[in-house]
């Protein structure tokens, strides 16, 4: 089986329609995806009816957290998408992503960038707006090559010149609901330095011992040498370790399928959620 527990499509931040994108993992050879927009799961409805014959679809969501100053993000994978206090939180922070996006262009037009609110909003269209659609009007306006070179402490990186906060959930909040919700949480790309700055590994063991499912350690932004150090972390800890691939559709250069999750593991995460159940392809 291969299985990519770690997509997103335009209901956040992504290119592909959750439609397109449940019919793209299908050409590409997975047996399972997951999608995981940003806070949202705006996209379900349309990717259930969509799946192909022989996909299964995971749902969950990928929450932004904060601790002690440092934005992490939590993958919660087949909670239950009605439970009402997880919902607040994840509403909470949706409201707050356009005023934060007016933040950051009026940051950027001060650095002298000709970005408008217009384009961003172009760009998102109906998704939860978010740093990737700032970083997508920066390559159409010429300022750097590619998305992934906005995210630098130059641009929109977390200590970067045009970044701005948003609510965020605190992690073992975040933990917490989740598993009231029936569902399992992954941390997403725990160590990927090139971000910005992450969270120490006392955290990541504080989160285990307050009920982290799991880590995503094979992923784009790690290195061989971090999978390696995460794989192990994940031993010690007792955690799940998980791969994925990220995809953003033409956002970002990573391939669906690029990375995947063992299906042993898959098999637990499974087995651990009550809120909600994979979703078998028929072909819709």
């Amino acid at each position: 089986m291969r299985i990519d527990l770690h997509t997103h499509s335009t209901a956040s931040d992504g290119t592909d329609s959750p439609a397109e994108l449940v019919r793209h993992a299908a050409a590409a050879g997975l047996d399972v995806v997951a999608l995981t927009d940003h806070d949202t799961v705006g996209g379900y409805a349309e990717a259930r009816a969509a799946l192909p014959a022989g996909l299964t679809l995971v749902t969950g969501a990928e929450l932004s957290c904060r601790i002690d100053g440092v934005s992490l993000h939590l993958l919660a994978y087949l909670f239950d998408p009605e439970e009402p206090e997880l919902a607040r939180e994840r509403e909470l922070v949706r409201d707050d992503r356009v005023p934060r996006a007016h933040g950051m262009v009026a940051k950027l037009r001060d650095l002298g960038v000709p970005i408008t609110w217009e384009q961003v909003a172009r760009i998102a269209g109906d998704g939860a707006v978010g740093r990737p659609h700032l970083a997508t009007a920066l390559v159409e306006l010429g300022v750097v090559p590619s998305v992934s070179d906005a995210f630098t402490s130059e641009w929109l990186a977390n200590d970067g010149r045009a970044y701005v906060d948003k609510h965020e959930l605190d992690p073992f909040d975040a933990i917490r609901l989740v598993k009231a919700a029936g569902g399992v949480t992954v941390f997403a790309h725990p160590l990927a330095v090139k971000r910005g700055s992450c969270v120490p590994e006392s955290v990541i063991a504080e989160l285990a011992a307050s009920g982290l499912d799991g880590i995503e350690a094979d992923h784009m932004d790690h290195d061989a040498p971090t999978r390696a150090r995460l794989h192990g972390m994940a031993a010690d800890l007792g955690l799940l370790a998980t791969g994925s691939s990220d995809y953003h559709g033409s956002r970002k250069t990573c391939r669906l399928g690029e990375y995947t999750t063992d299906p042993e593991i898959y098999g637990e995460i499974v087995r651990r959620a009550t809120g909600a159940f994979p979703v078998p392809g028929t072909g819709g």
